[in-house]
């Protein structure tokens, strides 16, 4: 199938997971979904990023996220790697790893690439909203560990840009000031907006307080 694109509607499949079979868009519900894939069990780097996922399970739910995994090993396996996980990285994983050995998700999420990987997904991470619209996505190497510090970064900021008329520069993290959009022009609107007021650095660069803050 084609790439998947930022707007596209995430695809829903039933796959069977350590929590038992997932039919994707009802388990996802109305919450953020962080959907991201793993090579394969008992690799090095991903038992450090489930246990990292499993570690960050408070702010993924004050965000209202739910984290779901995925690897192409069979559910047995998965089992098995979650206990080391659990033993080595000192938490416990408390969201599904999907058990993808028909490749059904990798494919559909175009997760495997021959070029780097002949029969293993890469690390494909999927940020998808409440509505199943794909809002952003990252691909890692195999062998370079996701920062899921980004991964909450690009969260906290697609969940402020959907409910102000902001948008977030270069390094910002949720605190930072930010960037009102240049198609908001209203002097009434800016200052019912924004009653902290901004700073115009330049007629289309005007900084102000983050508004939820």
């Amino acid at each position: 199938m084609a790439t998947l694109r930022l707007g596209d509607i995430a695809p829903d499949f039933r796959q069977d997971s350590t929590q038992g079979l997932i039919s994707f868009h009802q388990w996802a519900g109305d919450a953020w979904v962080v959907l991201f894939s793993h090579p394969a069990d008992f690799t090095p780097v991903c038992t450090t990023e489930l246990g990292k996922t499993a570690a960050l399970s408070g702010e993924f739910a004050r965000r209202g996220v739910k984290p779901i995994a995925v690897s192409v090993d069979p559910v047995a396996s998965h089992l098995q790697w979650v206990a080391d996980i659990n033993d080595t990285q000192s938490t416990t994983v408390d969201f599904p790893i999907l058990a993808d050995a028909d490749r059904q998700v990798a494919t559909l999420y175009d997760m495997i690439h021959p070029n780097a990987l002949a029969n293993a997904t890469v690390r494909s991470v999927f940020i998808i909203d409440p509505k199943k619209v794909i809002r952003a996505t990252l691909t890692y190497p195999a062998g370079t560990g996701r920062n899921f510090d980004e991964i909450l970064r690009v969260i906290d900021s697609l969940q402020l840009t959907d409910s102000h008329k902001v948008a977030t520069p270069a390094n910002w993290k949720d605190g930072d000031d930010v960037v009102i959009l240049p198609s908001l022009q209203d002097p009434a609107e800016l200052a019912q907006r924004f009653p902290k007021g901004f700073r115009a650095v330049r007629p289309y660069l005007r900084l102000t307080p983050q508004p939820n803050r």
